[in-house]
């Protein structure tokens, strides 16, 4: 199945502490099903100090759930579902609240 979120993608949480956060998505875990985005779902990790670096508290992001994130809707700014459509010869992904094209 074609991925519907992609790393680089604005998107926003429905669920969970950081509902209504919005943040871009670093990386996919399609395996996983989850997702890292920053500024979401942010843990404080310690780190020892060593030569090649400061030691302390550092806020590291942990994966979200795919299912609690959604694609804002480059039109209106809100949650949108992604569908997928042929423009073309080409499969293009496009929001559904306002059908615009995602990515060219």
């Amino acid at each position: 199945m074609a991925a519907k979120l992609r790393k680089g993608d604005k998107v926003v949480v429905l669920a969970g502490k950081d509902k209504g956060r919005e943040g871009t998505i670093v990386r996919v875990m399609p395996k996983d099903g989850k997702a890292v985005v920053e500024g979401v779902n942010v843990a404080i990790r310690h780190q020892k100090q060593s030569q090649a670096g400061q030691g302390g508290r550092i806020p590291t992001p942990m994966p979200i759930q795919l299912s609690n994130l959604a694609l804002v809707d480059p039109k209106d700014g809100g949650p949108t579902r992604v569908g997928f459509r042929m423009e073309g010869d080409k499969k293009v992904r496009f929001a559904k609240k306002s059908g615009e094209v995602i990515d060219a």
